[in-house]
């Protein structure tokens, strides 16, 4: 990265608004390429709010997004082309029931992306070999294990070949013996040199992974710091709480 490339994911200056209660508050957030940015913070802090922003799940009222020179304004003008840039991950895998783990992947690439069928199959094999799943392709999500399943969510987005990912607390609805697997594939992506944000309480896997730690509290980003930094010397008495009831 050098200081004049842009952002490939910026923030700038978003607020979202319940009705008179202001989830974000002036967000300015700059993500550059191959960076790893872990988000966390109380429940209610606004982590979730402001990733599916980013993703134009949720519309915010002022600011701007930009990911990749595209721009996402208050209302969601441009969504269609943001999305096609960010693969997102949820805490609940989304997958569809009635088909296949290869059709869950392939739906997107050939509907969406114009995909010929036989190379939608191919980049989708791909994937499920890189989360270590290929053997259950034609399997049902019903016949998976949460971890499994969501390893398959994340080989769906990453055949939108997207250039970064959002991951919304991908482990949270995971039995704690699942919760490795899943972000040790997190990790591999991370290693490969993937762009990404991801809102977890995961805090070893923070440590270990991004490098740049943000935390927020009440719709405001309190601290960004390098994870060392962040988890060693927390500047603020909010962030120091936090991480004397999230590590034990």
């Amino acid at each position: 990265m050098t200081p004049a490339e842009d952002p490939l994911i910026h923030v700038k200056g978003v607020s979202k608004f319940y009705d008179h209660f202001q989830a974000l508050q002036s967000i300015h957030l700059p993500v550059h390429k191959g960076r790893k940015v872990v988000i966390c913070g109380p429940s209610g802090s606004g982590k979730s709010t402001l990733i599916r922003c980013i993703n134009g799940l949720e519309k915010f009222q002022k600011g701007e997004i930009l990911v990749d020179g595209e721009g996402l304004a208050p209302g969601g003008r441009g969504l269609d082309r943001v999305r096609r840039k960010v693969g997102m991950v949820f805490q609940h895998f989304n997958l569809f029931p009635h088909l296949t783990i290869l059709e869950n992947l392939t739906i997107a690439p050939i509907k969406i992306g114009r995909m010929p069928r036989g190379e939608a199959r191919d980049l989708a094999m791909h994937y499920l070999e890189r989360v270590h799943i290929a053997e259950h392709a034609d399997k049902r999500p019903s016949q998976l294990s949460g971890g499994q399943q969501q390893r398959v969510a994340i080989a769906r987005a990453l055949c939108m070949r997207p250039k970064a990912m959002l991951f919304d607390e991908p482990t949270s609805a995971l039995d704690p013996e699942m919760i490795g697997e899943v972000l040790d594939v997190i990790t591999g992506l991370a290693e490969d040199g993937m762009t990404m944000i991801c809102v977890t309480h995961e805090m070893g896997f923070a440590r270990r992974v991004a490098d740049e730690v943000v935390f927020m509290d009440q719709g405001a980003i309190v601290e960004r710091r390098p994870p060392d930094e962040f988890f060693d010397a927390p500047r603020s008495p909010r962030a120091r709480v936090f991480l004397e009831r999230i590590i034990r």
